[in-house]
């Protein structure tokens, strides 16, 4: 299978006003089309800089970055991008908010409104369309950036931490919204977090990464069943194998002093 993304040999380097701070390097990764990753790995070893290199975002200092394929020299219009903050804008309607991108693409009122109002209702907030993002839950605000990802229709999905924000009950709905939307449209999922339960519970394979100079220490692939039941997967005992497992590569970075979710 050809991957959809690939990072060659990758490194990146910040400069600072202590110095040089090197994020990540040697890093040799795929995404394959139509799957879901999962990346783990404590803060600061470069998970969200790899988002933002297969988004176009950001260049590395050393190795290459491919979509399709294709080097990734510019911002990369066939991925849509869901970051740890909502960024709706505040002066727009929640159904303004969803249809921005497809407003940037040209399309007309009417049928921009017509996709923004399908995917309003598909992650549960048909009746809110005109409602403005401060009238909203923490939890509602996150749906409206889902559906606002989504309505876009990109091939391929980049989730920062998500829901990283919200408590433990309304990230299990939150979880459980995603699958299904996954699930009916196929998309490639690229998905950050910190948290080994979230990753285990949502992806087909999780790579792990070491404390900065992030690299990869394992690549461990998520046997459990689809349709999977957020709700009650942990109570498998293989989800607690898988889980001991993977705790087991960040299981160093943790005595040695950074903090791992």
């Amino acid at each position: 299978m050809t991957p959809l993304i690939e990072y060659r040999g990758i490194a990146r380097r910040f400069t600072t006003r202590r110095g040089t701070v090197t994020a990540c390097e040697n890093v040799d990764l795929t995404v394959n089309e139509g799957e879901f990753l999962a990346i783990v790995g404590p803060s600061g070893c470069g998970k969200s800089t790899l988002l933002n290199m297969a988004a176009g975002l950001l260049q590395p200092s050393a190795g290459g970055v491919f979509y399709r394929g294709a080097p990734v020299p510019e911002p990369n219009t066939l991925v849509g991008y869901m970051t740890q903050r909502d960024t709706l804008l505040p002066w727009r309607s929640v159904e303004d908010n969803v249809a921005i991108a497809l407003e940037l693409r040209g399309q007309d009122r009417p049928t921009r409104l017509r996709t923004a109002h399908d995917w309003l209702h598909r992650v549960g907030l048909k009746g809110f369309e005109t409602a403005f993002p401060a009238q909203l839950s923490g939890g509602m605000r996150r749906r409206v950036s889902m559906a606002r990802t989504l309505a876009y229709e990109p091939e391929t999905i980049l989730m920062d931490e998500p829901f990283g924000a919200l408590d433990a009950q309304l990230r299990l709905v939150m979880h459980d919204e995603l699958l299904k939307l996954w699930a009916a449209t196929k998309t490639t999922m690229v998905f950050v977090t910190h948290d080994l339960t979230e990753a285990i519970t949502l992806a087909d394979r999780v790579a792990v990464f070491s404390a900065r100079p992030g690299r990869i220490r394992a690549i461990e692939t998520v046997d459990l069943p689809r349709p999977r039941d957020v709700f009650r997967i942990r109570f498998d005992p293989h989800f607690g194998e898988l889980h001991d497992k993977l705790w087991g590569y960040l299981e160093e970075s943790v005595r040695d002093g950074v903090m791992v979710g």
